[in-house]
């Protein structure tokens, strides 16, 4: 899978597991009542006031969770 800054939450839930982890360790929680929360990897790092540099690194490091599956 291809991550970018504008993946859909429920894409990252769908195809990479371990970002769910990966996104709760780094304070973006993206489970709600065991539902995926709407809206894109850019937008819930925005909605707790991550920078683009950051939310950067979130792409960088969801990819090589992605390619090691």
């Amino acid at each position: 899978m291809k991550v970018t800054k504008d993946t859909e939450i429920e894409d990252l839930v769908d195809n990479i597991p371990d970002s769910v982890s990966y996104l709760a360790d780094h304070g973006i929680r993206c489970l709600r009542c065991g539902e995926p929360i709407w809206g894109t990897l850019e937008e819930a790092a925005k909605e707790k006031d991550f920078d683009d540099d950051k939310i950067e690194k979130f792409v960088n490091d969801l990819q090589e969770l992605s390619d090691k599956q």
